[in-house]
């Protein structure tokens, strides 16, 4: 069980993670789309392009994780896997403070999205909601 201080500072590591994606999600320079005369400019362009939208999926994703994170802060079920309901080890928490799953579970969704199996974890995501 996570004391006072514990979950105080996981609530401020939280909240400036937060911050910090919310600034990186709203800038989207990145992904305007830019003409050129030169074919290869034009071929660069998409490739960068590209590139910075699955960076932009990634932080919002992450900044998604973080929300729900802080969420569960104020429900008081931060620290409790959502799959199996035991408690995320604080070593666990203090390397990935937004892990919503114990290790086991993590791995097991992590097998499952390899095997493109997306919406168990869907499933594990919304049955903890």
């Amino acid at each position: 069980m996570l004391t006072k201080i514990e979950l105080t500072k996981f609530k401020k590591i939280l909240e400036q993670k937060r911050d910090e994606l919310e600034r990186v999600v709203s800038n989207r320079d990145a992904i305007t789309i830019e003409k050129s005369a030169d074919a290869l400019d034009e071929v660069q362009h998409a490739a960068e392009r590209e590139l910075a939208i699955r960076n932009l999926d990634r932080e919002s994703n992450l900044l998604r994780s973080v929300r729900l994170a802080l969420r569960r802060l104020d429900d008081n079920s931060f620290g409790t896997c959502l799959h199996c309901e035991e408690e995320i080890s604080p070593k666990r928490l203090n390397a990935v403070p937004w892990a919503a799953f114990c290790i086991q579970c993590q791995e097991q969704a992590d097998r499952h999205r390899e095997d493109g199996e997306d919406e168990l974890l869907e499933d594990m995501l919304s049955n903890a909601a």
